[in-house]
């Protein structure tokens, strides 16, 4: 008579974890660790901005003194010095060929040429010779408007009188503020922005993507910005 075999435990499967049977947790566990990587990184970017940035304020007042200074109302001529200059100082960064663009943002519309663009900084020359008012788009960056023809004005809700802005004068729109502005009539700015530049390009699509839905102009804009911006990076420019 055979002799009972003795059970052995039986191999059923293996419990598996949560996290193996699903996954969305493997995802959002990756989405987590990234998000922290790029927070991270943000964060030592912003405690060391200064380091990026090429144009200084006392600089951007000087030349612009200077050019209207030297050509009065000629805004051609001031606008031509004003790239002149910063491209001796600063070489290939600034753009001397003028390529103006139509830009629509925050329900104003202007035209638009690009001296410099980066991650970090920008510098334009905006204005129109027939007027134009809207919403400043709240910014990831500090905004300067060195104003070289006509004025600007702006409000802000509780005052009961306007800002105005006069040649000569320099409107700073600090970082995550709002403003109304105006441009009564011809007006024409240097404007100069430092912080971080690519979040604002949200806000300068949007009136073209919802609104206006110019798509060459905003194939152009794309463009002259984007050239802007990579190539600054490939000459080190952040």
């Amino acid at each position: 008579m055979p002799s009972p075999r003795s059970k052995r435990p039986g191999r059923g499967p293996r419990p598996t974890s949560s996290s193996s049977r699903n996954p969305l947790t493997s995802l959002l566990g990756i989405l987590g660790l990234l998000t922290a990587l790029l927070a991270g990184v943000v964060y030592l970017a912003e405690q060391n901005l200064e380091r990026f940035y090429i144009f200084r304020l006392d600089e951007l007042k000087d030349v612009s003194s200077r050019a209207l200074a030297q050509h009065g109302n000629d805004t051609r001529s001031v606008v031509r010095f004003i790239a002149e200059e910063l491209h001796g100082t600063h070489g290939a960064h600034v753009n001397v060929h003028e390529d103006w663009v139509f830009n629509n943002a925050g329900g104003a519309m202007g035209a638009m040429y690009i001296l410099h663009a980066s991650v970090t900084e920008y510098l334009i020359i905006f204005g129109t010779t027939i007027g134009t008012e809207g919403h400043t788009g709240r910014h990831t960056a500090d905004d300067y408007f060195h104003i070289l023809h006509g004025e600007q004005w702006a409000y802000v809700p509780g005052e009961y009188a306007a800002e105005v802005y006069p040649p000569g004068s320099i409107h700073h729109l600090r970082r995550g503020e709002v403003k109304q502005y105006k441009m009564p009539e011809g007006c024409f700015a240097l404007e100069y922005a430092r912080g971080w530049i690519p979040p604002m390009l949200f806000f300068g699509y949007a009136d073209g993507l919802s609104s206006t839905l110019d798509f060459p102009t905003l194939w152009k804009t794309t463009h002259l910005t984007g050239r802007q911006m990579i190539g600054n990076l490939l000459r080190g420019k952040f």
